[in-house]
C-alpha cells in the first residue's frame, strides 16, 4: 500500500473553505451538482492491499496503530474516489476498556470473554475516559484529517447500544439473539441499565471523534433487525433517542441498521439526519413514507460480485427511485464483501458519478 497520497494533499482555496462538501451537503439535504457515494467497509479484505498489511498485523492491532489505520483510511479514498472517507476501527474496540474483554478468533469473528449475564454484571463495567482509554481512534482521525482534500470530509462512527449489548450478551455473533432478549425480557432494570451505560459512552466517544476532525457520524445498528418493532420502541428507542440527543448539535448524523424495513419509522422518530436504508426495501417508497429526512443506500452488496451490465441494472435503479431528491446518499445495503472485485467498486463510483451528475 502507498505511503504517500499526493493527490489528497492540495491546499484548501477559498472556496473550499466556504462550500461545504457534497456529502455533507447531501446529509442537510441541500443542493447538490451530483449524489454522492461512500461504501460500507470500503476499507478492507476485498483489496489485496489490506490483505498484506494484515498479513503483518492483527486486527485489533492494526485498528490500535494510528498510522496504519490512517494509511488503509486514506487509502480506500485514494484508490476508490469516494466522496467520503470513514476511519478505519470497528464497533466493538469500546469493550476492551468497558471490562467484558475482546479478541478476534480467525474464522469465527470477535469473542467477549467475559460476557454480561446479570444486573451484577453490568454494575461491574467500567465508565471510562474515552480520550484516555480509545485515543489512537481519535489519533487516526487526525492523522487522516490533516491529509484529506478539505471536499472530502472524515465519517467517524460507534456501534450502537443495542448492537454493543447483543455482542456482549451473546458472547459474539448471533444468529437468533436468544440470549439478548430473554435479558431483555427477563431482566429488563439491568437492560435499561445496560443500555444507559452504552448510550452514554457512545455519544461521549462520538463527541471525542468530531473534536478530532469528523464532520459527520453514523450509529451502527447492525443487528437491531432482529427486534418487533414494539420491541424495538419499548427497549430501544429511549436508548437511542438519548445517543443521538447527545452528539454534538450541528454534527450530521447518520441512523444506520440491517433487517430494519418495519422499524425505520421508529429510527427516524428516535434521531438522525440521514436513515441508513438496506436492499430489503424499495428506496422510493420508502423514502416517501419517512418524510423530511435524508437517506442513505441501498445498492445489495452482492450485485458487486456480478457482470457490470447488472451493477449498472440496478445502480440505474436506484437513482430512478431517488428521482433527483435532495438528500440522497448512495451507499451499499451493507458492508463490501470480502470476495467484491475492486474493478467493480471502482465502477460503481464511476457510475453514480456518470449517471447523476447534473
Amino acid at each position: 500500500m502507498p505511503t504517500e497520497h499526493k493527490n489528497l494533499f492540495p491546499s484548501p482555496s477559498l472556496d473550499d473553505k466556504q462550500v461545504e462538501p457534497l456529502f455533507v451537503r447531501a446529509c442537510r439535504r441541500q443542493p447538490v451538482e451530483r449524489t454522492p457515494i461512500w461504501l460500507m467497509r470500503q476499507a478492507g479484505r476485498f483489496q489485496p492491499e489490506y490483505r498484506a498489511i494484515r498479513e503483518k498485523v492483527s486486527f485489533l492491532e492494526l485498528c490500535g496503530t494510528p498510522q496504519l489505520a490512517a494509511e488503509v483510511t486514506l487509502f480506500a479514498v485514494e484508490q476508490l474516489k469516494v466522496d467520503a472517507a470513514i476511519i478505519f476501527a470497528d464497533i466493538l474496540l469500546p469493550l476492551v476498556p468497558l471490562g467484558v474483554g475482546l479478541k478476534f478468533e480467525r474464522g469465527d469473528g470477535p469473542v467477549i470473554e467475559r460476557p454480561i449475564t446479570c444486573a451484577t454484571d453490568v454494575a461491574r463495567l467500567n465508565i471510562f475516559d474515552v480520550q484516555e482509554h480509545l485515543g489512537y481512534v481519535m489519533d487516526s482521525i487526525k492523522l487522516v484529517v490533516k491529509s484529506l482534500d478539505p471536499q472530502i470530509p472524515l465519517i467517524g462512527f460507534a456501534g450502537a447500544a443495542f448492537t454493543l449489548a447483543s455482542y456482549m450478551i451473546e458472547g459474539g455473533s448471533s444468529r437468533n439473539f436468544e440470549k439478548t432478549k430473554t435479558f431483555m425480557y427477563t431482566q429488563e432494570p439491568a437492560w435499561h441499565d445496560l443500555m444507559t451505560v452504552l448510550s452514554g459512552m457512545t455519544s461521549r466517544y462520538l463527541n471525542a471523534q468530531i473534536n478530532s476532525g469528523a464532520r459527520v457520524v453514523q450509529l451502527f445498528d447492525s443487528w437491531v433487525g432482529c427486534l418487533s418493532p414494539e420491541d424495538y420502541r419499548r427497549y430501544v428507542a429511549p436508548h437511542m433517542k438519548a445517543t443521538i440527543d447527545g452528539i454534538t448539535p450541528g454534527v450530521p448524523v447518520i441512523h444506520f441498521g440491517t433487517g430494519t424495513a418495519t422499524l425505520l419509522d421508529s429510527m427516524k422518530k428516535a434521531g438522525g439526519d440521514v436513515i441508513g436504508l438496506d436492499w430489503r426495501v424499495e428506496l422510493g417508497s420508502t423514502w416517501e413514507a419517512l418524510g423530511d429526512v435524508a437517506v442513505q443506500g441501498n445498492l445489495d452488496p452482492v450485485i458487486l460480485l456480478s457482470e457490470p451490465k447488472d451493477i449498472r441494472t440496478q445502480t440505474e435503479r436506484i437513482i430512478r427511485e431517488a428521482n433527483g431528491k435532495a438528500g440522497h446518499i448512495f451507499n451499499l445495503g451493507h458492508g463490501i464483501l470480502p470476495p467484491t472485485p475492486v474493478g467493480n467498486v471502482k465502477y460503481l463510483v464511476e457510475l453514480v458519478k456518470e449517471l447523476t451528475t447534473h
